[in-house]
């Protein structure tokens, strides 16, 4: 399957928010299409900030940025799953 054109993405975008604003999404696409549109931005931080470390001699800087990526893609995924996570200072 070939990647979408982003005018395709963006025609695919408007009529999913049509669908979901009308209530005309009785299979969940548009609610789909727009919640992985949402996330794949964290998600593709992440991949490159790993590419980075690991082709760039894993310097302790690149590492940081991953590591603070993954936990921004990790409290993307929370909120939108509606997770609530409480921290007790037990780290």
């Amino acid at each position: 399957m070939s990647k979408p054109t982003d005018e395709e993405v963006k025609i695919a975008l408007r009529r999913a928010m049509i669908m979901k604003e009308s209530g005309n999404d009785s299979e969940f696409l548009a609610k789909t299409l727009l919640n992985h549109h949402y996330r794949l931005p964290y998600l593709l931080d992440v991949l490159f900030a790993a590419d980075r470390y690991l082709n760039h001699g894993m310097a302790e800087r690149e590492h940081s940025k991953l590591l603070r990526l993954i936990e921004i893609a990790k409290q993307t995924e929370d909120h939108i799953s509606k997770i609530d996570h409480y921290d007790f200072g037990l780290d």
